[in-house]
């Protein structure tokens, strides 16, 4: 437990878990801002890279709460729990973006969603569907693109996140 009047957020655990949360949290922003902004439509691996991001948000917040109320165990198993899954959205961003490298071949997701039919008929609707493909990088910035990005910040993640769940096991 906490004493009285001790300052949890001046705990390095406590640090780590916020720099996690921050950090992750602008990286969907980041994410979403590109869709809806920048006008660029996620593929189907896109969007599975971002479940990690949706969960680890709120279990981040969560081990932060635990960790405010001296439950310095919970938070760590939490963080372990946050870091395992951005360690495996790490592995995933690698596999999307040697996919659109051609190194390996990509799911047959890959093709885009079939849309109803518009009311001009097949042909109307033929013209007027985008598909999305997994295999084409439709942005990159040094060399890398979003899925390359999402490998570094999400492997960034997981280790931030051991860090906030050893630094919270070492106060028990």
């Amino acid at each position: 437990m906490t004493m009285v009047g001790h300052d949890t957020t001046a705990e390095p655990a406590y640090r780590w878990g916020a720099l996690l949360m921050v950090v992750a949290t602008a990286a969907i922003i980041t994410a979403l801002g590109f869709d809806y902004v920048g006008g660029y439509t996620p593929c189907p691996l896109c969007l599975q890279e971002r479940y990690a991001y949706y969960a680890g948000i709120p279990l981040s917040f969560a081990a932060l709460v635990a960790a405010s109320m001296g439950r310095w165990r919970v938070a760590g198993l939490l963080f372990f729990v946050v870091a395992l899954g951005f360690l495996t959205n790490a592995g995933l961003g690698t596999y999307h973006a040697g996919v659109e490298w051609k190194w390996w071949p990509g799911p047959d997701t890959c093709s885009g969603a079939l849309m109803p039919l518009a009311k001009g008929g097949l042909l109307e609707s033929l013209s007027q569907t985008r598909v999305v493909r997994c295999d084409e990088a439709p942005w990159s910035f040094a060399g890398l693109s979003f899925a390359g990005w999402n490998a570094v910040v999400s492997a960034t993640l997981a280790v931030v996140a051991m860090k906030a769940g050893v630094t919270a096991l070492a106060r028990e």
